[in-house]
């Protein structure tokens, strides 16, 4: 790997892609590996006001900080009242969802074994 330098973005600058397997949900790849950022990956998350990211899971887990907005994740069997100032943890290998009431934005940072091959 390439040796990792500093590195500040404007985020207003990075356009949103829609995430195909949610609705009404759309995705900044801020950080990923194409910057050489050698562990996480740091990602932001704009799902509308009746938004939905379905049920899915993976063997890594992420964090989550809610910028603004209210919504429910399910993880596992539990679910959570979100809104704007929450941080959540989403441990590995467990089923989880997301629903928006309102616009929700979080950021979510996760390992770079997770990210995509067009990402990296």
């Amino acid at each position: 790997m390439t040796q990792s330098i500093p590195l500040v973005k404007r985020v207003e600058d990075i356009p949103f892609e829609p995430v195909p397997q949610a609705k009404s949900t759309h995705i900044k790849w801020i950080f990923s590996p194409k910057d050489n950022v050698p562990n996480f990956s740091m990602r932001l998350f704009r799902v509308e006001a009746g938004g939905h990211i379905p049920e899915h899971s993976h063997p890594w887990e992420h964090e989550i900080f809610v910028l603004k907005g209210k919504g429910r994740i399910r993880i596992g069997t539990q679910t959570f009242e979100i809104a704007e100032g929450d941080a959540i943890y989403v441990p590995p290998d467990i089923p989880h969802e997301y629903d928006a009431y309102e616009e929700v934005l979080f950021l979510c940072m996760i390992p770079n074994e997770g990210v995509p091959p067009e990402r990296r």
